[in-house]
């Protein structure tokens, strides 16, 4: 008995090869952009900007960058804090001081993530699940743990370091919507 794909199977291989078309796609460089026109100009209107050594375009005009450093840039500009206020900064100091105790309460203790989190959840006025948590060194003893949450735009930021110093500041949440900035990118 010969079984053929249902419809259903063939629509979903046809919808994850589309998915990562358009995935793949997303990453790449505009200038190896095959549809580029000779001028520079993609097929989809927007114009590479030019180099230093050519003239000027009108800053009203978008363009694509051709700098490495400007596509860098760009391209992690979603690890940026957004900005606060220094009256939000002092607003929120008194949780980094609360923080940083908390952490120091920890130090030299056989604890894991879930005893980390409530401490810092219970300083920072939040849930436990509401507690970014990120370990660096698994062990027995707690160090280079870094933890943060907030409200808003507004993060207070903790860490035991390597040494078992617990320090906390108030921070921007950055622009992808995290408190703790990201470790890498592709």
């Amino acid at each position: 008995m010969t079984r053929h794909p249902s419809s259903r199977t063939a629509a979903g291989t046809l919808l994850f090869v589309v998915l990562a078309s358009v995935l793949v796609a997303g990453c790449a460089d505009p200038s190896d952009d095959p549809r580029a026109s000779a001028s520079g100009t993609p097929s989809g209107g927007m114009r590479y900007c030019p180099s230093p050594q050519e003239p000027p375009i009108d800053p009203s005009v978008p363009c694509i960058s051709q700098d490495p450093a400007q596509k860098y840039a760009e391209n992690h500009a979603y690890r940026q804090e957004m900005e606060i206020g220094e009256e939000e900064r002092a607003g929120a100091q008194g949780k980094a001081d609360a923080l940083a105790e908390a952490l120091k309460g920890l130090v030299g203790k056989p604890v894991g993530e879930v005893e980390v989190r409530a401490a810092a959840a219970a300083a920072l006025g939040l849930e436990p699940a509401d507690v970014e948590y990120r370990a660096g060194t698994p062990g027995k003893v707690l160090k280079d743990v870094v933890v943060g949450g907030g409200r808003g735009k507004v993060c207070v930021n903790g860490n035991i370091d390597s040494q078992g110093n617990a320090t906390a500041e108030v921070a921007g949440r950055t622009m992808d919507g995290t408190c703790l900035p990201g470790l890498g990118g592709h």
